[in-house]
């Protein structure tokens, strides 16, 4: 019996590099924000040595990449130019790229002109976009040209009216609908690496957000890797009490809860934490299917 997949068909593989990297063990991609405002860890990722120590950390500890993003994306938060988010990525991607050269990175930006400056000049190899192109028209074309994998999120609006009148005449089924819309867009450019973040937190009540919990093995139709980020959000502590300090252990278990539904890769503040619960998840996994042979073999001895 084949190793557990609860998204049966799903593509399981991207290109990075032009080597195929297998998705059957769920991945974990450390977050760099080198923000001043971002909601966890904004300002503590700002000088060249801060954060050449974050990503020998998170590289230490196992992430398998380093998601760098220089436009805060929480509820509210400023409007940067193109020039301030280049100048902020600049010192960062420069410092990961130059000293851990091996690395996998992904930049964070909705910009199709950031992400064909940030691939050019710092190789970074994926693109991850909370817009999923609807911020910058041209982002399609830049990521097929580029032939790097897409990572396409779910917001309603932009992250400075996200939160505002939300409303959705079908949640589930607005979500899928606008998926399916952008993956066609996608093909018919090209494009052949697509990851699906379903977007906990943007544009969603705490209500939406565990209703997208409860039904991400619905994403399967799209036979397409998916990635969530549910890291110290705001779905945890508003539903628990206190702050994102406090959120660590809530956001363990509800990335336990997307790996049993197929979720191929976690987007994560601590990188310790989701590859023990990524090994852990595993371990069950590989034991659930030792007592399928063993018990196929008392059912039917030779």
């Amino acid at each position: 019996m084949k190793l557990k997949d609860t998204f049966f068909s799903k593509k399981l593989t991207l290109n990075i590099r032009g080597q195929l990297m297998e998705l059957s063990a769920p991945k974990v991609m450390g977050i760099l924000n080198i923000t001043p405002d971002s909601f966890y860890d904004g300002g503590k990722y700002t000088s060249a040595d801060q954060i050449y120590q974050q990503a020998e950390n998170m590289i230490a500890e196992g992430a398998d990449f380093i998601d760098v993003g220089g436009y805060s994306s929480r509820p509210g938060a400023e409007h940067i130019s193109v020039e301030e988010e280049k100048k902020r990525l600049d010192q960062a991607l420069g410092t990961v790229r130059n000293k851990f050269p091996q690395a996998l990175i992904s930049v964070d930006t909705f910009r199709s002109d950031i992400a064909r400056w940030a691939v050019e000049n710092y190789a970074v190899d994926l693109i991850n976009d909370i817009s999923a192109g609807y911020m910058d028209q041209a982002m399609y074309a830049t990521v097929a040209d580029l032939k790097v994998p897409y990572i396409i999120m779910h917001m309603q609006g932009t992250p400075q009216n996200m939160q505002q009148n939300i409303k959705y005449n079908h949640f589930l089924k607005d979500i899928i609908k606008y998926f399916a819309r952008i993956v066609h867009q996608l093909k018919i450019l090209g494009v052949k690496d697509i990851i699906i973040d379903p977007g906990f937190g943007f544009g969603k009540t705490t209500d939406h957000n565990y209703r997208l919990m409860s039904c991400l093995d619905d994403f399967k139709i799209f036979e397409l890797p998916v990635m969530v980020g549910v890291s110290r959000k705001s779905m945890i502590y508003k539903y628990l009490g206190g702050t994102a300090q406090d959120a660590l252990n809530g956001t363990t278990v509800l990335q336990t809860l997307a790996l049993t539904k197929g979720v191929n890769m976690l987007r994560v503040h601590d990188v310790k934490q989701a590859k023990e619960t990524v090994q852990l998840y595993m371990k069950c996994i590989e034991m659930e299917e030792w007592g399928y042979e063993n018990e196929a073999v008392h059912r039917n001895p030779e």
